[in-house]
Parts: C-alpha cells; sequence; structure tokens
C-alpha cells in the first residue's frame, strides 16, 4: 500500500462533502426538510446521521471503538435541526473530524487495526468502509435534491444529452494520469 490510497481515499471523500454543498447550494432552507414521506429522511435528517457517524468513527479514532457510547444513532433521523446554518454546522464538524485523521495518516498507518462495534478492521477496511457509507447517503441527499429542484436543478456531473460534447473534450486533451475528482474540487476552489 502506498500513499496514492491515502490520497485518493481523501480525494475521494472531498468530492463527495461537495456533491452535497453543491447540492445544499441548490436548495431553500424549507426544502432541506422537506420529506417525500413519513418513512422517508430529509436532507437535515441524513445530514445528522453522516455528522453523527463521522463523529463517532473519527473522534479518537486509534484508541476507541467507533461506535461511542455517546452516540445516540437512533436520535439522528429525528429531525430537531433548527435551520440551514445548523445544518452546514453538523456538516462541517463531522467532514473536520474525518479530514483532521485522513491528513494525518501516513502509510505505516494503514495496517494498524482500529474496532467498530468490537469488529477489527485495518485503517485501510475502515477507510473503505466510509467511502461506500457516507456516498450511499450523499447520493440520496443528491437524489432529494433533484426530486424538489426538478426542472430547476442544476446537474452535479454531465447533463443530460452532454455525453457526447463531454467525452470528445476529454479525448482532445493528452493522457495523463489525474484522479478523476480533481477537477471537480479544483472547480470548487475557484
Amino acid at each position: 500500500m502506498t500513499n496514492d490510497f491515502i490520497t485518493s481515499a481523501k480525494n475521494q471523500f472531498e468530492y463527495y462533502r461537495l456533491l452535497g454543498e453543491k447540492t445544499f447550494s441548490q436548495l431553500t432552507e424549507e426544502q432541506l426538510f422537506w420529506k417525500f414521506n413519513e418513512e422517508s429522511n430529509s436532507i437535515a435528517a441524513i445530514v445528522k446521521h453522516l455528522s453523527g457517524n463521522m463523529l463517532s468513527r473519527w473522534t479518537d479514532f486509534y484508541n476507541s471503538d467507533g461506535e461511542k457510547e455517546w452516540r445516540n444513532r437512533d436520535a439522528e433521523f429525528d429531525n430537531d435541526i433548527k435551520d440551514k446554518n445548523e445544518l452546514i454546522e453538523r456538516w462541517n464538524n463531522g467532514w473536520n473530524c474525518l479530514f483532521n485523521v485522513i491528513d494525518n495518516l501516513n502509510v505505516e498507518d494503514l495496517d494498524k487495526i482500529i474496532y467498530i462495534r468490537n469488529q477489527g478492521h485495518s485503517v485501510t477496511e475502515a477507510i473503505n468502509r466510509q467511502l461506500t457509507h457516507y456516498p450511499y447517503h450523499i447520493g440520496q441527499i443528491v437524489f432529494i435534491g433533484k426530486m424538489v429542484c426538478n426542472e430547476k436543478w442544476s446537474s452535479l456531473s454531465i447533463p443530460k444529452g452532454n455525453s457526447s460534447e463531454y467525452n470528445e473534450k476529454k479525448f482532445e486533451q493528452p493522457k495523463e494520469r489525474l484522479h478523476f475528482t480533481k477537477e471537480f474540487i479544483d472547480d470548487k476552489k475557484k
């Protein structure tokens, strides 16, 4: 395993964080709390769950179980976030906790064993576990955003009907080794 894995994982996490943020930017405060039905989650509830998971998993990462005693997972799905500012604050708290660990990882750390609910994971496995969990929920956030925006939705990837044009531009460029998220992340920094 090399630093390529750590860099790739960090890029993936940044990419999915930005997908969520680009969705939030298209929505009104009311839309962040909208639910399709009683069995569905609002974006706010999903954010609360993601933040709770991130804080639990990444706090004291090497020394304590990733399912913290103070975590109340069931309450994460209660819609009690007051407004968009609180939603963004919770979102950022979770991601900041995650990146505090990821930014300080080195290759030697990847084989260390950490525990989640008493199940041992190498750090690599723990990262992969979260790289499947978080995109699952961020996909839900994007889908809800598309539903509530309808025709006002601005695509976060290649807009419908533009694949040929997009591919043509890509194939006009010289071949290079580049993480696919780089363009998206660089656009955010502009």
